[in-house]
């Protein structure tokens, strides 16, 4: 068992990763621009995501997910698929991934989606 690393889609505002770094600085957290891995599609986001056995945390609630559930169908999976409105406050997203890194290992996660805050 594994403690979770997380990947930002590209689309997950930045502050949330900020927030997060800063409530636990020793969560592996990373984004996709960071990783130079700026305007990737959603497959291939969750292609290297499950290479990499990285939770994926995304606003994309329409198409990310969808395509996270087409390859969970399809038996390729996802190593873990967190989501988010981007309407929703900052601190309850980053205090709910602290509370998963704190409270879980990485494969309890795979081939799920789900909404965050808790």
């Amino acid at each position: 068992m594994s403690r979770p690393r997380f990947l930002a889609d590209e689309d997950l505002r930045f502050e949330i990763v900020l927030a997060v770094r800063r409530l636990e600085p020793v969560i592996d957290i990373t984004t996709v621009v960071e990783l130079g891995r700026a305007g990737s599609s959603d497959a291939e986001v969750l292609a290297f995501a499950q290479a990499q056995s990285l939770l994926v945390v995304s606003h994309d609630v329409n198409s990310l997910k969808a395509e996270a559930e087409q390859r969970i169908a399809q038996g390729q999976g996802v190593a873990g698929v967190f989501l988010t409105a981007q309407s929703k406050p900052t601190r309850p997203v980053a205090e709910s991934i602290v509370l998963l890194w704190a409270a879980s290992e990485a494969e309890e996660w795979a081939n799920r989606v789900v909404f965050l805050p808790f």
